[in-house]
């Protein structure tokens, strides 16, 4: 008997022959259904968080012979990204509360406040906000989203009684730094994202009790998306393991206790380069 032509209304069920190739291509990207590390695991992460114990946790991952791609963004961007499934995984500064993400804090993070070597209260307590009001601070610039970093530093700069002192927007952490290093100014930094300034010596924290905050981390993903066993493994080590700053003394324990001989293990691709 010979089969007959699909129908219009069938006909449109028919997957077109010219993709094909794409269904392949991102069925071996996301690998067999079953096994606890099949498939790319695709993270998007704020670049600060590089400093942090996080990129020890995703060594441990690439260990297994997992693969994990990176994407760095903001923290809204990171949102985003995990939105529209251009990434499995995402850990961003602040909760989102999309009724689409599941935000799922893992940890905080301190914000101190950084100055240059060169400062009077570098490496000191000071007890007294007010000494500190002539002082030019640096911040982010303010966005619409009350949660994030211009508009916390704002509350704290408020709660010291510090809400009138001049204030000059800068839109990147790195350009931050540079500034603070050269004397231009101070800053409510996070943690992390100057360990490595701290080691060398060209930046300095002072200690101001009425100034101390925490920011939570947050890892995102999509409440009805799909999650390979990649990503599942993933997100199990990184919701189990403590973040902290990577320090300098933690970074010398970790090369001490390294092997001689090289680990084989999966590439890490992308790279850290936004807040």
């Amino acid at each position: 008997m010979e089969a007959s032509s699909p129908k219009p209304a069938g006909r449109s069920f028919l997957m077109p022959k010219r993709c094909l190739p794409r269904l392949r291509t991102e069925h071996r990207r996301c690998g067999p259904l079953q096994g606890a590390d099949h498939g790319v695991a695709l993270l998007a992460i704020v670049g600060t968080l590089a400093g942090t114990t996080i990129v020890e946790q995703l060594r441990r991952f690439s260990a297994r012979n997992a693969r994990l791609e990176l994407r760095t963004a903001n923290s809204f961007e990171v949102s985003d990204l995990v939105r529209r499934g251009d990434v499995s995984l995402g850990l961003r500064y602040f909760a989102d509360s999309a009724p689409e993400l599941v935000s799922q804090q893992i940890a905080e993070e301190r914000l101190v406040v950084v100055c240059s070597a060169q400062h009077k209260w570098g490496g000191k307590r000071l007890h007294d906000p007010e000494e500190l009001r002539f002082d030019q601070w640096l911040a982010l610039p303010m966005t619409r989203h009350r949660g994030s970093f211009a508009h916390l530093v704002a509350r704290q700069l408020a709660s010291a009684r510090l809400d009138n002192v001049p204030v000059m927007i800068i839109d990147s952490l790195t350009a931050q730094k540079r500034l603070i290093e050269a004397g231009i100014g101070i800053a409510l930094l996070p943690e992390s994202s100057i360990q490595e300034e701290l080691r060398l010596g060209t930046l300095r924290t002072i200690d101001i009790p009425p100034l101390q905050t925490t920011v939570p981390i947050h890892l995102l993903y999509r409440k009805n998306g799909y999650l390979n066993g990649a990503s599942r493994t993933l997100l199990s080590i990184i919701s189990n393991g403590p973040v902290r700053p990577m320090t300098a003394a933690r970074r010398g324990r970790k090369r001490k206790s390294s092997p001689r001989h090289k680990r084989k293990s999966s590439p890490i691709t992308g790279s850290f380069s936004s807040m």
